[in-house]
């Protein structure tokens, strides 16, 4: 399949190129001390991670601890009650710890481990990010520093004694708006500072190459899977695919799966309260090329051209930025980015919940509701939403702040 002038059949073998580049985005924008460190993980990546030995041992780890695959599930009752069109969830949320997030972990720290590390270092938003690196750290025997900030760790507090319990030293971040920006900041700084020691596992598709590649590859078992379950299930493809964007973890290993097929793919990121500067974290429909923790994409900036403030419902999707391949992709028109707001997300939150008994993370019910929006503008077909992660983490702060529906 070409598209604009990309052939998606050698796809995989030309993103990135070997300087970490989709198009123009992408990169290593980092210290030379620092680079140092991004060139032995890079090098590792293409000889450990390839290796007859590796990709066994996270196969099992896969089947035997993370509950994979993951199945999918037919919103029937949903689906009727909207009309014609099918809707279908991939099941990320019975993933182990309740996320995607498990997924890339376990390959960052089993390389981390053949790499002699001691300790692994990460920051989190949502939280699940923390708990799948505490997760993994705990089943490596690793040591684990989990970066958030303090706003995220008031309304993730379920998660946090997760990260706690799993032996993770949860560290607060408090300066600036104290969310997931500044818990990269942070978790970057340290590991500046303890190289050596240690590996920076980040929690997206984001940082310096090779980490916008490796996590993809890592996630790529949740496209994979989904649409060899699909056609299973149903004889075809699905008519369209919808997923998640903040950082893009989820998305990439989702879309990856289906990048090649006659099928519509929809990113969503989150508007928030609205269009305005700082009500939102819609990064790829507000933003515009800049360079930002150590990558070149797509981001929010202020009137200096600094990182802009931003807000979504969900502490998972509240950064500035998004992956480089995601610009990329929105750029070759292969991907329609589109946004939610808080109010459909959490109706969608409800209904999902009330009419299929799936509670779904916040994040993942923007994914919901835009599937949902979508459906009612389709007169027939199938739509394949990625339910990136289940929302016990979210119930106490979903009370709290907007009642029983």
């Amino acid at each position: 399949m070409t598209h604009n002038g990309i052939n998606f059949d050698t796809y995989f073998k030309n993103y990135p190129d070997p300087k970490g580049y989709f198009g123009k985005y992408g990169g290593s924008y980092v210290s030379p001390e620092l680079q140092k460190a991004m060139d032995e993980i890079t090098d590792a990546y293409f000889t450990i991670c390839k290796s007859r030995k590796f990709i066994a041992e996270l196969r099992r780890i896969r089947k035997e601890f993370q509950g994979r695959p993951t199945p999918i599930s037919h919103l029937e009752r949903l689906s009727n009650k909207l009309g014609d069109v099918q809707l279908y969830v991939k099941r990320e949320d019975l993933n182990h710890t309740g996320a995607h997030k498990l997924n890339h972990c376990m390959g960052e720290v089993l390389l981390a481990k053949y790499m002699g590390k001691k300790k692994v270092i990460a920051e989190t938003g949502a939280g699940q990010h923390g708990v799948a690196m505490a997760t993994a750290a705990a089943y490596f025997g690793l040591e684990c520093d989990i970066y958030m900030g303090s706003v995220d760790i008031k309304k993730q507090a379920p998660n946090v004694a997760r990260m706690k319990i799993l032996g993770a030293n949860v560290v607060e971040v408090t300066h600036g708006l104290q969310t997931l920006k500044e818990a990269v900041d942070a978790a970057f700084e340290a590991y500046a500072k303890d190289y050596e020691n240690s590996m920076y596992c980040i929690g997206s598709v984001l940082g310096p190459h090779p980490f916008p590649l490796m996590v993809r590859d890592f996630q790529h078992v949740v496209g994979i899977e989904a649409r060899e379950q699909f056609i299973d299930m149903t004889g075809e493809l699905p008519d369209a695919i919808v997923a998640c964007v903040g950082g893009g973890s989820n998305a990439a290993g989702f879309f990856s799966g289906f990048l090649n097929d006659p099928v519509d793919i929809y990113g969503i990121e989150p508007l928030g309260r609205g269009p305005k500067l700082g009500d939102h974290a819609a990064s790829l429909k507000y933003g515009k090329e800049g360079i930002m923790h150590g990558f070149n994409s797509i981001m929010l900036t202020d009137e200096n051209g600094e990182p802009a403030p931003v807000y979504s419902v969900a502490s998972g999707l509240d950064y500035p930025s998004s992956g480089p391949e995601h610009a990329f992709l929105q750029e070759m028109g292969r991907v329609k980015y589109d946004v939610i707001n808080d109010e459909e997300t959490i109706d969608a939150f409800f209904e999902l919940s009330r009419m299929e008994g799936i509670i779904p993370a916040i994040e993942s019910a923007h994914a919901v509701a835009y599937g949902i929006k979508l459906a009612k503008t389709m007169g027939k077909g199938s739509v394949l939403i990625n339910l990136s992660g289940r929302g016990d983490k979210d119930m106490d702060y979903v009370i709290e702040n907007y009642g029983i529906r």
